[in-house]
């Protein structure tokens, strides 16, 4: 199974879509503190993802690490989000094989690192793949109801990947 670390939004994003699962099902899975933080602490009862990561969590599907190197974490705040740079250096220290991150600098960041990201968009593609799922269409309809940012270059771009398009 490849070992992989994710941000807030890839999470809050399947958690839309009703398919956390597929995190622990592709992916022997972690978060950084900082990101439960995000998720679980600091959002309002009625947060899209909380219920679905305090869950995961408890029943053991996703593991918290804690970042030891929170001086670059510091340093580094800033250009990017915490939860951001905790998942960049959390894969760094976990030796992961991929970082699971949607936002265009972050993954730009983790790249420069030798790390590989991915997206809520390969991960529908990998879950399609795998037979996790039929289609993709039809979640990304329903991302794009929800206004979670996707652009439609993109949506087109693997909706015509997985022939869809």
């Amino acid at each position: 199974m490849i070992k992989a670390i994710s941000n807030t939004s890839p999470i809050i994003g399947l958690s839309m879509i009703g398919q956390i699962e597929l995190l622990w099902e592709l992916f022997d899975i972690y978060i950084p503190q900082e990101v439960y933080n995000e998720v679980v602490i600091e959002s309002s009862d009625h947060a899209i993802g909380k219920y679905e990561l305090q869950n995961a969590v408890a029943e053991g599907y996703i593991r918290i690490y804690q970042v030891q190197d929170q001086d670059f974490i510091s340093k580094a705040y800033g250009r990017l989000h915490r939860g951001e740079l905790e998942v960049i250096v959390g894969g760094k220290e976990l030796g992961v094989s991929v970082v699971i991150i949607d936002e265009i600098s972050a993954r730009n960041f983790a790249e420069a690192l030798l790390l590989k990201p991915l997206g809520i968009l390969g991960i529908l593609k990998l879950a399609k793949a795998k037979g996790k799922i039929q289609e993709i269409k039809p979640f990304l309809d329903i991302l794009v109801s929800k206004k979670f940012r996707i652009s439609k270059k993109m949506i087109n771009q693997v909706l015509q990947e997985v022939g869809e398009g």
